[in-house]
């Protein structure tokens, strides 16, 4: 049963979506931010304001709750996930961590299973996410709850998120170049890379605190699909502009997807577990028509 949930992070994008899930299910939900962005939820959830990179600010806002389960969507770093380890010891029941696809080395073979990194033979060493880049952060915050965390963990594992309110506008990125006939720098345009839909990612977050397994799960669609793929699928959704691929140091911007060799993942164990996500197939170019008839408004 769960009543109290607690989220570090979660003011946008599919945290956001998480935390809504979360209310419209009843569940008592603390959220923990700097404050900066704001609290969208307003009086619906509890909302304490600290840095989540800084040891002192989560022990003084941390001392007294117990939560059934804590939602981490800022975690980058070993230092991170040590002070969780330490801070929420006998805190928490469960713990789901947002790691990524990036945990994965780009090498080897494309289709990455959640064997192929194990988080708990991993070395660990110490630091925060300035010490480190983004994917061996992860790996090293993965192998401190794995080695250390006195509570289950999830590590979930997600790729390229994409969705309506993704702030990071890759998709516009591409979209735009489009219709400008602008050239799109690419260096690999058959890369297979894999996608998930940010409504299905934070069904399975939310889903996940609900269940009793732990440990990695990739998180994505089942297919992939290559770059040069998704640049013909929106081309044919827009309607309009023209394709043009070149090699990235041809061009004024390479794509923010410019991928060097194909990287996706295997999602068997997320159905195994009983959640299925969806094939891209289902919906990547409804989401393309939707974000440009929002671009139009």
């Amino acid at each position: 049963m769960m009543d109290k949930a607690l989220v570090l992070g979660g003011t946008r994008f599919f945290g956001k979506r998480v935390v809504e899930k979360l209310l419209e299910d009843g569940i008592e939900v603390t959220l923990a931010t700097r404050g900066t962005g704001g609290n969208p939820f307003g009086t619906r959830v509890h909302h304490l304001k600290v840095d989540r990179f800084d040891r002192g600010s989560m022990e003084k806002n941390f001392q007294d709750g117990e939560w059934d389960v804590i939602i981490d969507q800022i975690c980058f770093s070993p230092d991170d996930a040590f002070d969780a380890v330490e801070i929420f010891k006998d805190r928490t029941e469960r713990y789901i961590f947002t790691s990524t696809l990036s945990v994965y080395e780009m090498n080897g073979k494309a289709e990455k299973v959640e064997e192929d990194f194990d988080p708990t033979s991993y070395p660990v060493e110490f630091g925060r996410k300035e010490q480190f880049t983004y994917g061996e952060g992860k790996r090293l915050a993965e192998a401190v709850f794995a080695q250390h965390a006195p509570f289950p963990v999830v590590m979930i594992r997600p790729p390229i998120v994409v969705g309506t309110d993704d702030y990071t506008k890759r998709l516009q990125f591409h979209m735009e170049r489009i219709k400008g006939k602008v050239p799109i720098g690419l260096d690999a345009p058959g890369a297979e890379l894999s996608f998930v839909d940010a409504e299905e990612l934070a069904s399975f977050i939310h889903w996940s605190a609900t269940q009793s397994f732990d440990g990695p799960v990739n998180t994505s669609s089942p297919d992939h699909m290559t770059l040069d793929r998704m640049l013909r699928d929106m081309h044919k959704v827009l309607g309009t502009g023209e394709v043009i691929v070149k090699p990235s140091q041809e061009t004024e911007t390479a794509s923010p997807m410019n991928f060097p060799t194909s990287f996706y993942q295997n999602s068997n164990r997320a159905t195994t577990l009983g959640y299925s996500f969806s094939p891209m197939s289902d919906w990547f170019s409804g989401l393309i028509q939707k974000l440009d008839d929002h671009s139009e408004n």
